[in-house]
């Protein structure tokens, strides 16, 4: 029973990390940019999409290095799209659960190409060691 739960740490710690990193680099920007011409840009800066990003990537690095891909992908997947899914329901128009679905599926596809290769590249935890056999 206790070796079940510990299995389920990574996946809760990813899943915090992803609701925590919404919150901090995108749940606070709300408003959209008006420029002079009129147009409107946002509400959403580059630098706060690429922080969100990396900060995601070394939640994803801690549990695929450590053969948690499948943490990895639903976690990061799961705490993203609950984040969008609260973040932008106020959208009266309901789009916001197309845009939703958008971004639950390119995490997937996304967190599982770079969990994929993280845990090709690292081995038992430490990268550019071989895996350890059992000797009979």
């Amino acid at each position: 029973m206790r070796r079940k739960t510990l299995h389920l740490v990574p996946l809760l710690l990813t899943v915090l990390v992803a609701l925590a990193a919404w919150a901090a680099w995108l749940g606070w920007d709300q408003h959209r940019d008006v420029h002079p011409d009129g147009s409107e840009t946002g509400p959403y800066e580059a630098w706060q999409v690429i922080g969100l990003v990396l900060t995601l990537l070394v939640s994803v690095y801690w549990a695929a290095s450590r053969r948690h891909v499948a943490s990895a992908v639903v976690g990061t997947s799961a705490g993203l799209t609950a984040a969008v899914l609260y973040d932008w329901s106020d959208d009266s128009s309901g789009l916001y659960v197309v845009g939703a679905g958008m971004v639950m599926v390119g995490s997937l596809l996304v967190t599982s190409a770079v969990a994929g290769l993280i845990a090709a590249v690292t081995r038992n935890g430490r990268r550019g060691e071989p895996a350890r056999t059992r000797e009979a």
